[in-house]
């Protein structure tokens, strides 16, 4: 064996799976590989060119390996991310700890969905250890320019009015340096010099977070993990694209991948490695179908892959046209959701467990970055049309007639006045514990999901009865994603692929992330999960990584927990 081409581990993929657990084995000593099939995004890297927006889309046969990848399947479309620092990248930065409550234990034999395998006591100190090294900090409400957010404002009255449990989750995202009060735009002080070796700056409130921070205020994954993991030694390639792995004959795996940063797009040369252990952290889709393509190299791959698919819940719902009444008299609502980090309020809805009914949710408000709100401002034509043709006659009489008015900045500004589609708008975002009754499989050589909403249609219900109340109390008007009447949903969460079971024929993986009857190969992200976390998923796959890491690190610690058990 090579020493340039062996390593004790190899990591595929930079998300929080694959980020945390390259750190934790970089730190135990360990040689870690870390393959990256995206490319590395320092600040300011972020395209807002319509010039290069089709840059920023993964295709890499066309040449494209930008950080968005979208998958369409029946009933369901998935969007995912290309890059080093994986989901991270393009995540609304929310970080809750799975309820207690919510990691259920269903019989699987009787009808039932999810059974998990760990407890919330059990990961605990792993969330705690992720906390650390991320680094949270909430919505600053106590002070300006924070405290005057309207989306703010406008859910936390909305939430109020309805008797719903609200709060600033925890975010990863930098409003203040240490012991400084929070200000917009200040330099942050590092503890380690990131492995882009630029600045980065606090939160400029500018509603980017989910098109890529170019200021660098998100706690990215390569701002933290990713750059202590190089510190402590681990080696990081991107462009790495892993097609295929088997198994060697004196243990340990072979692995194979495509240098997308060298020769033709259409054939990029491949390259061969090999490791003692193998960390799949593709993400759902990504990891599901490398085990799905490489099955029949691993016999005794448990039946259940591919199996408890689900979009944690998923669901973008729309208040429009706010509204509120001042002297007697209605009149529009400023909202302006483009302001401000992308989530900064959620609300608790419980559900049968907690004392609620049904299945829980949480609900946030979200936002989107302030250029995307000049297409929406457009978009109410016929107002801003009417404001146009008024100020531009009294412009053009001026001209004509050369009015003595020559002061015409009242009318052009008047020109700018925000439109009720733009500013008066908030769109909520929804996330719980749908039924995760999905399975994926590859269908000519592609990967394909057999899902439908149906089973989840009374969560959905709920989700949308919720919403419906929040317009009514904002004074607005309720609506779809207009995707839903096409009996279809988006997720950004999507979970499930290679669940965590008791037994290969309950799971592909068992508590600590090693796939049933293949020595080495373990999976780290959020394919592990046999059901919806509830919540914003990523804190709970980071936890779950550092706990996989821990087995990795000491096999031992396996048999102790169960001992104990």
């Amino acid at each position: 064996m090579s020493p340039d081409t062996h390593f004790d581990a190899i990591v595929v993929g930079s998300g929080f799976g694959g980020a945390v657990t390259a750190y934790r084995l970089a730190e135990a000593g360990k040689r870690a590989l870390v393959l990256e099939r995206g490319r590395p995004y320092p600040p300011g890297s972020f395209t807002r060119s319509p010039y290069r927006a089709r840059e920023s889309f993964w295709d890499p046969p066309r040449g494209l390996t930008g950080m968005y990848h979208y998958w369409s399947f029946k009933g369901i479309d998935a969007l995912v991310s290309a890059g080093l620092g994986g989901g991270s990248l393009i995540y609304a930065n929310v970080f809750i700890r799975k309820d207690e409550r919510w990691f259920v234990h269903e019989d699987l034999n009787d009808g039932g969905y999810e059974h998990w395998p760990v407890d919330r006591a059990t990961l605990d100190p792993h969330y705690d250890r992720v906390e650390r090294m991320i680094g949270f900090q909430r919505f600053p409400v106590e002070h300006e320019p924070y405290a005057s957010t309207p989306k703010t404002l406008a859910f936390k009255e909305a939430a109020t009015a309805l008797g719903l449990e609200h709060y600033h989750p925890p975010l990863a995202v930098t409003f203040a340096n240490e012991g400084r009060p929070p200000v917009p735009g200040e330099a942050i002080v590092e503890e380690l010099p990131n492995l882009h070796g630029r600045t980065r700056t606090t939160c400029q409130m500018c509603g980017e977070c989910d098109v890529g921070c170019n200021f660098g205020a998100k706690n990215t994954l390569d701002y933290n993990y990713l750059t202590h993991a190089q510190h402590q030694g681990a080696e990081i390639r991107t462009l790495a694209d892993v097609r295929r792995f088997e198994p060697r004959a004196g243990g340990g795996y072979t692995v194979h991948y495509a240098d997308l940063d060298a020769g033709a797009p259409e054939a990029p040369p491949t390259v061969t490695l090999t490791c003692d252990h193998l960390i799949l952290s593709a993400g759902t889709l990504g990891t599901t179908n490398l085990l799905l393509r490489n099955r029949s190299a691993l016999p005794g791959l448990s039946k259940k892959i591919g199996t408890r698919f689900c979009g944690n819940g998923d669901l973008l719902t729309l208040i429009l046209n706010t509204s509120k009444v001042t002297d007697g008299k209605r009149e529009p609502r400023i909202v302006d959701p483009g302001y401000g980090p992308v989530i900064t309020t959620t609300a608790r809805i419980p559900g049968a467990e907690d004392g609620g009914e049904g299945r829980g949710f949480y609900l946030q408000d979200a936002g989107y970055p302030q250029h995307l709100a000049w297409i929406l401002h457009v978009l109410s034509a016929p107002v801003q049309l009417w404001r146009w043709r008024t100020g531009a006659t009294h412009l053009v009489k001026n001209w004509l007639k050369g009015s003595p008015d020559t002061d015409v900045t009242a009318h052009l500004a008047d020109l700018m006045l925000p439109s009720e589609l733009s500013s008066g708008g908030l769109p909520l975002l929804s996330m719980g514990r749908d039924i995760p009754d999905g399975r994926m499989h590859l269908r000519n050589g592609r990967l394909d999901l057999d899902w439908n909403r149906k089973a989840s249609e009374d969560y959905f219900s709920r989700v949308r009865t919720i919403s419906r109340d929040m317009a009514g109390v904002l004074g607005g008007r309720f609506a779809d994603n207009p995707i839903w009447f096409l009996k279809r949903v988006i997720t950004v969460h999507p979970l499930g692929g290679a669940p965590m079971g008791r037994t290969r024929e309950e799971g592909v993986v068992d508590a600590f992330g090693n796939v049933f009857g293949q020595p080495g190969l373990h999976v780290a992200d959020g394919s592990v999960m046999p059901g919806p976390t509830g919540p914003n998923p990523s804190f709970t796959i980071a936890a779950l990584a550092d706990r996989f890491a821990d087995q990795i690190i000491d096999p031992d610690r396996r048999a102790a927990e169960a001992a104990a058990r």
